[in-house]
């Protein structure tokens, strides 16, 4: 959550707490504000944890989602729908990755196999070791991406 949003949250909820007071009627309405008070810092403290959390998977993804070579198949490829990448293995060992957009008219890819990665929308086809047009109507090639090979897989950035 930006620093925006969480803001606006506690003030809604706040501003909430109290007109609630208000409106009750009660004699010790402080006690309710207290009350209120710390309902609204128990649920901020919530709302930032769990942002806390999908901040860090988010971040996670955007690092290049980790992917083990052997799910890659040799000729072949795999496709991050999340990510929006295809990670591609023309010849053993050599791994490659791409933007999974055809430049065409931006649909995604969803086909990688016999050396050839495969757009629906309009039957273009990018060779898997340069990403450059094999069949069009696509007249320029997918973009490259940064791959990067460990002992624990393969990320892209």
């Amino acid at each position: 959550m930006s620093e925006m949003t969480r803001r606006g949250a506690i003030h809604a909820v706040g501003a909430s707490a109290v007109a609630g007071a208000v409106l009750t009627g009660c004699a010790d309405a402080s006690d309710q504000v207290g009350h209120a008070a710390s309902s609204v810092a128990s649920q901020a403290g919530e709302a930032v944890s769990s942002a806390g959390s999908a901040a860090t998977s988010a971040a996670a993804s955007a690092a290049g989602e980790l992917v083990k070579a052997a799910e890659i198949p040799v000729g072949g490829g795999k496709i991050l729908t999340l990510l929006k990448v295809v990670i591609t293995q023309p010849t053993e060992g050599d791994f490659k990755a791409f933007s999974s957009i055809c430049p065409h008219q931006g649909c995604p890819v969803t086909g990688v196999a016999d050396g050839v990665i495969t757009c629906p929308c309009h039957g273009s086809t990018f060779d898997i070791a340069t990403g450059a047009v094999k069949k069009g109507p696509a007249t320029s090639g997918l973009s490259p991406k940064s791959v990067s090979v460990t002992a624990d897989g393969i990320t892209v950035t």
